[in-house]
């Protein structure tokens, strides 16, 4: 390879962006995390139905934090993800109980079997997303209202048709549950139990549903004009403008991806606890924020990867497993490691950052 050839490899290699190095940071401090807590406490950390767990018990987590992720890249932000999540829960587990009559004459007048409210269910957990997502995104992005003021009386909306949907905790019917609760067995990844037989790794159809959300929208983010749209209005909306991109239409478009990504969150939540409550993904918009940040997005918007996120959510999973594990049951503990965590990424975030810009302007 002569000198020439050298020059032109050396010109063809593109520096690292922002979303790459704060995803390269947030991926090798969750294996870290792991490894070291595979070293020191070992026990479950070391079995692969660990991870799994991490997995199935935060599988509506990654959706929704993947909602809040495309609305913060474009300098927004959602609370209500947490409030419509429970509101679908509550929603689709009263449609399987049968204790919503329209769906009760419908199937009736079909001649339907039981299975089908199933599917109500999930067309419910759809339109309630979408009404939400369209509504805030209308009055976010062509009213202009201020995102947190939007999305608060979202949740307090949400919460507030919990209670007047149904006062009382509701019980899905085990043989609807059967169905939807049905895992997946890894058998190669199992590990033996006390006397020695080895059980398989198993996985709720809600993970596959989540990872399956994580890969569109990384292919939404990367690999679309709507996608380059998000980024471009989060970076600066008047060079957006300038771009051709339509402002309004894309922060609409981003809420309204969100409520829809909400929707499908309450019904995996649905399927893997079966119950409907007041009190259901309690503080989820809060850890959705915490997993975004964590994965790398930027409040400021115009930065940010959605598999960040997926391992923003592992990271908290992570820290809350280490803590219980260690003694510190209280939930407390929880939240102060989460503050403490969420606290570090933002000044790592910061810090990383500043001296990019710094070098950026030196040469």
């Amino acid at each position: 390879m002569n000198k020439q050839d050298n020059i032109q490899t050396v010109r063809r290699r593109e520096p690292i962006t922002d979303t790459q190095l704060l995803l390269t940071i947030t991926i090798c401090i969750f294996v870290s995390m792991y490894v070291l807590a595979m070293l020191i406490w070992g026990g479950g950390f070391r079995k692969p139905q660990m991870l799994f767990d991490m997995l199935n018990d935060n599988a509506f987590l990654i959706i929704i934090s993947c909602g809040l992720t495309i609305v913060m890249i474009t300098g927004s932000i959602d609370i209500s993800v947490g409030g419509v999540t429970a509101l679908v829960a509550m929603v689709g587990v009263m449609i399987l109980n049968g204790n919503l009559g329209l769906f009760n004459g419908l199937i009736a007048s079909l001649g339907l079997g039981e299975q089908w409210r199933i599917v109500f269910a999930l067309l419910m957990a759809l339109l309630i997303g979408l009404a939400f997502g369209l509504v805030q995104g209308y009055l976010i992005a062509c009213l202009q209202i201020q995102p947190f003021i939007i999305t608060l009386a979202g949740m307090f909306f949400a919460r507030g048709m919990i209670t007047i949907i149904s006062v009382d905790p509701q019980k899905a019917p085990q043989e609807l549950m059967d169905i939807l609760q049905n895992r997946i067995e890894i058998a190669w990844l199992g590990s033996p139990n006390k006397k020695g037989v080895m059980i398989p790794a198993r996985m709720e159809i809600g993970v596959i549903v989540a990872l399956a959300v994580v890969f569109l929208v990384y292919f939404l983010l990367r690999r679309t004009q709507l996608g380059r749209g998000f980024y471009a209005v989060g970076g600066n909306q008047q060079s957006a403008l300038m771009l051709g991109v339509n402002v309004r239409k894309t922060r609409f478009l981003a809420h309204l991806l969100c409520g829809l990504l909400s929707g499908i969150a309450g019904f995996v939540f649905m399927m893997h606890t079966g119950a409907g409550n007041a009190t259901n993904a309690t503080a989820a918009e809060m850890n959705a924020i915490a997993s975004s940040i964590i994965g790398g997005t930027l409040l400021t918007g115009g930065v940010g990867n959605v598999i960040g996120t997926l391992f923003g959510v592992l990271t908290l999973s992570t820290i809350k497993s280490i803590v219980t594990t260690s003694g510190l049951r209280d939930p407390w503990w929880q939240s102060i490691t989460t503050g403490a965590m969420l606290c570090f990424f933002i000044v790592l975030q910061s810090v990383v950052l500043m001296r990019r810009a710094k070098n950026k302007e030196k040469k």
